[in-house]
């Protein structure tokens, strides 16, 4: 996986306003570690800082916690900050975008992309932002999920904008074919056409092709089968080996169809 851009700039800035416990803005250091965040600053923690509790559920995101810094207002906290993003799910008596956080990943890398920092504030957790912090934001994230309930722990709320945040960056493909060591390669088109032809051989022999005139349809179809499952040199060796087996069993006498 790609890591994010080594400039300190295009990091977005984690903001928690107001934290209530310490076990929660540990969680929110590790959800930022997830997603390749390190700077977090703190609005007036409830219960002071440093906080042992924070550690403990930091899950090793220690660093993060020992880098934090701890700041009175909000306005000092996205002091430097040339763009600030609000989350919340509440409706406010204000003008102002409002961007899921897909949408406000894209408007961060591209702000960091011209040299501007940007900050995302995080509201305590019961009440979340309040208005004032709110007023000092560009634009609102919220987050589309459930309309009948879209309660979200801090963890959560961070997680789910540094996801986003990473995702705008990352290029690991959608779908792809994990191989271990012992798999090998993924089969060549001459090994597979091996194993056709000793197979089709097989089921000659065998009788399979009952009727001459469909042979090639079914041919086509076994061999489309074998082709989507995107077999490797190990898994092709294993089928040779399964045919072996067969071919050398024994015949059984047919009986009398029931």
């Amino acid at each position: 996986m790609p890591t994010p851009p080594n400039e300190e700039v295009s990091r977005p800035v984690i903001v928690l306003v107001n934290p209530q416990l310490g076990q929660n803005i540990g969680m929110c250091a590790r959800a930022m570690l997830n997603c390749g965040l390190e700077d977090m600053r703190l609005v007036a923690p409830r219960d002071g800082w440093p906080n042992p509790d924070a550690t403990a559920s930091a899950s090793g995101a220690d660093q993060i916690l020992q880098d934090a810094q701890v700041f009175d207002s909000v306005e000092a906290a996205v002091s430097g900050v040339g763009r600030v993003y609000a989350t919340t799910a509440r409706p406010r008596d204000m003008v102002k975008p409002v961007v899921t956080p897909r949408q406000a990943a894209r408007e961060m890398r591209e702000a960091a992309g011209n040299g501007e920092r940007v900050a995302v504030l995080f509201g305590p957790e019961r009440s979340g932002l309040d208005n004032d912090a709110v007023t000092l934001a560009d634009a609102v994230v919220a987050v589309p999920l459930n309309p009948g309930f879209t309660s979200l722990n801090l963890a959560q709320a961070v997680l789910l904008v540094g996801y986003e945040w990473w995702q705008a960056g990352d290029d690991t493909p959608a779908r792809q074919l994990v191989q271990t060591a012992t798999s090998g390669q993924t089969a060549g088109k001459e090994e597979l056409l091996n194993f056709y032809t000793r197979l089709e051989g097989a089921l000659d022999e065998a009788g399979f092709f009952s009727v001459p005139e469909k042979r090639p349809t079914v041919v086509r179809n076994i061999r489309n089968i074998f082709s989507r499952a995107g077999l490797t040199k190990g898994e092709v060796d294993t089928l040779h080996g399964i045919l072996s087996a067969l071919i050398k069993m024994p015949k059984r006498p047919r009986g009398p169809k029931s």
